[in-house]
């Protein structure tokens, strides 16, 4: 949403990237694994989306499409930046969705970040799918299913 991009300096959705803020906390006496996590983005057309790291987020930004279309009439251009400062790095760095346990009584949190160029409206009718999380025992807890269409219909 235009209110929450604000968040960070770096245009994300410009750039065809949608952070989602992910954050689990831990209400039980026994830390939880987070070793073997996955996370799908499955779309309303059943694209499943998982999240991209770091270096795909660089490559993006650093080699960003030049407008090929020809213009009619000869008008300046803005040139084509290929290259990414090191306060946008930092941001994404520190933002990304880090933890391999939460503590007993704890909260991790942090932004999973999907590749979505393409896509007009991903969240709508989409679904985040959460598996390979695993108590203390290495026993694997609850597959959860976590509805985005609530977000995007919700009054903001």
């Amino acid at each position: 949403m235009p209110d929450k991009a604000r968040t960070f300096s770096v245009d994300f959705h410009e750039r065809g990237f949608l952070p989602v803020f992910f954050v689990v906390t831990n209400n039980s006496d026994r830390a939880v694994s987070f070793a073997g996590l996955n996370v799908q983005l499955i779309t309303a057309n059943h694209s499943k989306l998982t999240p991209v790291g770091p270096d795909d987020i660089y490559r993006r930004m650093s080699n960003p499409q030049a407008r090929t279309n020809p213009v009619p009439i000869p008008i300046p251009r803005k040139k084509v930046k290929g290259t990414i400062s090191q306060k946008e790095m930092d941001e994404i760095e520190s933002a990304q969705f880090a933890a391999r346990a939460v503590e007993p009584h704890t909260t991790q949190s942090g932004f999973l970040f999907f590749d979505v160029a393409g896509i007009s409206n991903p969240l709508a009718g989409a679904n985040l799918d959460v598996t390979g999380v695993f108590d203390a025992d290495g026993k694997e807890l609850l597959y959860f299913e976590i509805s985005m269409e609530k977000y995007v219909s919700s009054p903001q």
